[in-house]
């Protein structure tokens, strides 16, 4: 009995330095979990290599290829800016349109001018280089009123040289119909739209 208490004791020394021995083995492991960490990024890096040298190659020519277009950006607007400052602006008087709402388009036509840049031409002696003729019209449908206007350029010989088309749809104001039922708004709106069409027409006669 007691030589089979030996054995069993030599025994389970056995086993307990054979689990010790395991357990060791499950450390390894994670002893080489970072190593595999390391081979994933080498393996990584070894797949990803070719992606991420053309991302960086990439990088640059993204950044050249913006700042070569951004020359004739800067020299587009830079003709642009020139013609408008050259460009005297004359109004006609509007054909079609009640003096009531006649009135805040010439108004916000100015104002509207001065923020783009563009001298409007009056009667002291200043010559026009454009001359801007508009021709308005209404038409209500149900509590909706359309502003349907038309603007053609001339030059000073009276030749044609651009038209500036489009409406404005609102809401009728005083339960009216016509152009009492067009509100000031309205008619701003459709001045600031035809500035900024006549601003980008200049500037395309600049390229």
């Amino acid at each position: 009995m007691r030589r089979s208490h030996v054995t069993t004791v030599s025994l389970l020394a056995a086993l307990t330095l054979a689990a010790c021995t395991n357990a060791k083995d499950v450390l390894e492991p994670s002893a080489i979990a970072p190593q595999s960490t390391q081979t994933v990024p080498t393996a990584g890096s070894g797949t990803a290599a070719t992606p991420t040298a053309p991302a960086t190659t990439a990088q640059p020519s993204a950044t050249t290829q913006p700042s070569a277009p951004a020359q004739p950006a800067t020299e587009l607007p830079a003709k642009s800016a020139a013609v408008i400052a050259r460009t005297r602006l004359q109004v006609a008087p509007i054909v079609g349109a009640s003096v009531e709402a006649a009135t805040p388009l010439t108004a916000a036509l100015q104002t509207r001018a001065k923020q783009r840049g563009i001298t409007l031409a009056g009667s002291a002696g200043q010559t026009p280089t454009h001359v801007l003729k508009g021709y308005f019209s209404t038409m209500s449908e149900g509590k909706d009123t359309t502003v349907i206007y038309v603007w053609d350029v001339y030059d000073p010989a009276g030749n044609r040289l651009h038209r500036i088309n489009g409406q404005q749809k609102a809401a009728s104001v005083n339960d009216g119909e016509g152009w009492a039922a067009v509100a000031p708004e309205t008619m701003q709106a459709i001045a600031d739209q035809t500035i900024d069409q006549f601003a980008t027409w200049l500037g395309g006669q600049a390229g």
